[in-house]
């Protein structure tokens, strides 16, 4: 009987020692710009009642929820004449990071303190079609704060956005938008019911082109003159102030239908002081309006927001926007919030592409003692202890072997020092340190912590 390979299934991956590393500098760096500002980590289940997950994404998004069989005999007493996928699934994996943290709220919202600032960082599932740059099982690293309208926190998640990718080395373009002006394109359009269906064609714009789009909401029912509008406020182009004035004339009646966007107006004054805020702050990436910016998720009501690499193309890397309404379906109404995600696995695609990741994660270990025999090995091991105190990563070679088959184990590791003693360094009381990358060796008093040390850095 052959043996059948060993795989893991498509859109997933397994990560090494070396892509863990690279992951784990993307976390580490996330995380701390998330704690300079006042952000604390907390994490929810892989799963939860599909009841939570379903109709908060969307048709489309509903579709690409993975759903988990009730456990036992899920078919047992299954009426086979009804929809059977309700019967025999009550749960669902997580599609994102952010509904969780709306039920979260809910849920332990007498023990915590508003504004509520919170991160998480863990892997989400959707069933889309495996390509470049997406996956089935991704991580997100999330940012958000609910309890409070003020666009500072806006200006906060832009900053953090700028710290993030400054110190990843990343040159991104931030893209903004607003809802309320999504809702405005539908009102002056001719088809305020029609809001969502434009919505979803618009998000598409990148992937399917203009015309696509156009034929998309032509065929959700949008008529002529609706999608020529659309397609005027998708083609104006120039400066903040540009589009804002341009926008400002079409909301106000000045589109072929006449009709007034008090919703669009109220969205153009929220960019208007948005950006104000941003100017003042002096964020250094570049900062764009951008109007065909939609993000297709229902639950946005304020603020969109959308980054992309500059130097890289893969498509967004970041996004995210405020909600005034998630935590209204889970029976805590009028608690807005706002929030941004991170996507670890495009960005570690994007470092990797750039060749941006550090030198010195390729190893975590610093020194390597080689082993010459039963004596040397309990000579080093106290050496080896102390070291490791004073916060150093040391490896201790395990067996007693050939030199060269230590010395191509550091090579491997990209293990920059290995320490060799025989018995002449153990009368002398001294530690012998050969750095391989340089070549320079130096033998220290075996108690000069500090000399070590130092050679070591």
């Amino acid at each position: 009987m052959a043996i059948q390979k060993p795989s893991i299934p498509k859109g997933t991956r397994d990560f090494g020692q070396k892509e863990m590393a690279r992951r784990n500098y993307i976390f580490d760096t996330i995380r701390g710009v998330f704690r300079t500002y006042g952000y604390q980590q907390i994490e929810t289940p892989a799963m939860e009642n599909l009841s939570t997950l379903l109709g908060k994404y969307g048709e489309e998004g509903d579709k690409l929820l993975f759903r988990i069989l009730n456990s036992g005999d899920a078919f047992a007493g299954a009426d086979f004449d009804k929809p059977l996928v309700p019967q025999i699934c009550e749960k669902g994996l997580r599609y994102d990071l952010t509904v969780p943290f709306a039920r979260y709220v809910v849920q332990h919202q007498n023990e915590i303190s508003f504004p509520f600032k919170r991160f998480q960082i863990q892997p989400v599932w959707r069933a889309d079609r495996p390509q470049k740059g997406r996956y089935r099982e991704f991580y997100q690293c999330d940012v958000d704060v609910i309890g409070s309208r003020s666009q500072v926190n806006e200006l906060e998640l832009v900053q953090m956005v700028d710290a993030v990718f400054g110190k990843l080395n990343v040159r991104v373009g931030i893209h903004i938008n607003n809802r309320k002006v999504l809702t405005g394109f539908a009102e002056i359009a001719g088809a305020p019911d029609k809001v969502v269906d434009i919505t979803v064609a618009i998000d598409k714009l990148d992937k399917i082109g203009l015309e696509k789009v156009k034929e998309e909401m032509a065929d959700k029912g949008l008529g002529a003159d609706g999608i020529a509008v659309i397609e005027q406020i998708l083609s104006l182009t120039g400066s903040f102030e540009e589009k804002l004035a341009a926008m400002r004339g079409l909301f106000n009646g000045g589109s072929a239908s006449g009709v007034v966007s008090e919703t669009g107006l109220k969205g153009l004054e929220e960019l208007e002081e948005l950006f104000g805020f941003i100017a003042a702050a002096g964020v250094k990436a570049p900062v764009e309006m951008d109007l065909s910016l939609a993000r297709g998720l229902n639950y946005y009501t304020g603020a969109i927001f959308e980054v992309k690499a500059l130097d890289w193309e893969i498509g967004s890397i970041c996004g995210g926007g405020r909600y005034d309404n998630l935590t209204g379906i889970f029976g805590l109404p009028d608690l807005s919030g706002v929030g941004i995600s991170f996507g670890a696995d495009r960005i570690y695609d994007v470092l990797t592409g750039l060749d941006l990741f550090p030198a010195s994660l390729e190893s975590s270990t610093q020194l390597l003692f080689a082993v010459m025999g039963a004596d040397e090995l309990r000579y080093v091991l106290p050496l080896a202890h102390a070291l490791r105190v004073a916060d150093v990563a040391v490896e201790v070679y395990p067996e007693a072997t050939k030199l060269r088959k230590q010395f191509e184990y550091a090579e491997r590791k990209a293990i920059p020092f290995i320490s060799i003693n025989g018995s002449s360094e153990i009368e002398a009381g001294t530690l012998n340190i050969k750095n391989l990358v340089t070549g320079e060796q130096k033998a220290f008093p075996a108690d000069d912590m500090a000399a070590i040390l130092e050679f070591l850095r």
